[in-house]
């Protein structure tokens, strides 16, 4: 993953124009795990500070690309804040701590190397779909969750 400027996709003409006034989060919409993940933030984000996005959308997609991850098989969920991006464990702990209390406490995790933390998370994200299940059409979000759902 190329290190990018903050808010670099704005001047990436292939990566189309999207409210990014609070913190994004894409997601596998096929995967059952991950969207079982944003399922579990959904319900703890009382204030609302997330927005959410399926990589499986032309900004999802457009997205991924810029940052250069793959977009055939999403291994990470990507969390972009204050137009920086964040990846595998490093953007969970930080979507956890976005919760508030006692969520706040994963900050902890930080004292773990982030060698060891992203291998543990990329055993998990490999079998994700052996864990919990593929779809076979990505997560549709309920009429109260709507307004969260970007593209």
């Amino acid at each position: 993953m190329a290190a990018h400027s903050d808010y670099s996709y704005r001047d990436d003409p292939s990566v189309p124009a999207f409210a990014d006034d609070k913190p994004l989060i894409l997601f596998d919409g096929e995967c059952v795990f991950c969207s079982g993940w944003v399922q579990f933030l959904l319900k703890r984000d009382r204030k609302k500070r997330y927005r959410f996005i399926v990589a499986q959308t032309p900004l999802g997609e457009a997205l991924y690309r810029h940052y250069g991850l793959e977009t055939r098989d999403y291994e990470t969920n990507l969390l972009l804040d204050k137009g920086r991006a964040y990846y595998k464990s490093d953007a969970t702990i930080r979507m956890l701590e976005g919760l508030g209390m006692p969520w706040a406490l994963a900050g902890v995790l930080r004292i773990v190397p982030r060698r060891i933390a992203d291998a543990a998370y990329g055993v998990v994200a490999r079998n994700r779909l052996r864990i919990a299940g593929r779809r076979e059409s990505c997560m549709v979000p309920t009429v109260e969750m709507r307004e969260r759902f970007l593209g």
